[in-house]
């Protein structure tokens, strides 16, 4: 590993890399920094600050050579984490390309996913039309969750243009709240969902509605998939 930088990333005895929390890569600042200028209503100047950072973290990094970096270090912990943020800014923007590249790059840096980056990822590749990737990776989305049988019947609706019936029934039954959620006419973020969600266990109903929260930009742009769930909802 001649080519990286010793400076800032440094081997441990685990076989992953600790970055130095020196001057531009010190990620705990930027992702403090980000925050405030996000709740000062600088939602731009926050992307902006993330991505950046992503960037630097990327040139740090060497060509060619498998790097995965400690969760455990707090500074190279802050730089994961700013990769997942500002995939989930891209995301949130319809940058699926780039969203999904950042989470690639995250997944590479972090193969354990303690970010659970997979499923993101998986959401990008149903926006992107890469079904075959998609199918890579929905497997490591655990049947659990729903998000998982989301992905599932969005997929499908997207090949052929139909709802598969084991799926839908799956989610009718094992995700009662999701998918009352996801055919809902109102999806409020309103004080009692606030309250609910941050609590120690939020419901779930609250979770539900945080999953739609953060797909809501999908369903603005293929409206038809939400259509089609709403339809089934008396049969």
């Amino acid at each position: 590993m001649a080519d990286m930088q010793p400076h800032y990333l440094h081997p441990t005895p685990d076989q992953t890399f600790e970055i130095e929390p020196a001057g531009d890569y010190d990620f705990q600042r930027v992702l403090s920094r980000a925050r405030q200028m996000q709740q000062a209503g600088q939602v731009a100047e926050a992307c902006n600050e993330r991505f950046q950072a992503c960037q630097r973290l990327q040139a740090l990094l060497p060509d060619g050579e498998e790097v995965i970096l400690e969760w455990n270090h707090r500074n190279t912990r802050a730089a994961l984490q700013v990769l997942h943020a500002s995939a989930v800014d891209h995301f949130l923007i319809d940058d699926f390309e780039m969203s999904a590249a950042l989470l690639e790059l995250l997944l590479e840096l972090d193969p354990e996913d303690h970010e659970e980056a997979v499923v993101m990822l998986a959401f990008d590749y149903v926006a992107l039309d890469e079904q075959e990737l998609f199918d890579e990776v929905v497997n490591d989305i655990s049947d659990k969750y729903a998000s998982r049988t989301v992905l599932l019947l969005w997929s499908a609706f997207r090949r052929d243009g139909r709802l598969p019936e084991g799926e839908l029934r799956r989610f009718r039954s094992r995700f009662t709240p999701w998918f009352v959620e996801f055919t809902a006419t109102e999806h409020p973020a309103d004080e009692a969902y606030l309250r609910d969600i941050e609590g120690e266990h939020p419901s779930h109903e609250a979770q539900a509605r945080e999953l739609w929260l953060q797909t809501e930009n999908l369903w603005r742009r293929w409206p038809d998939f939400i259509d089609a769930l709403q339809a089934r909802v008396n049969g």
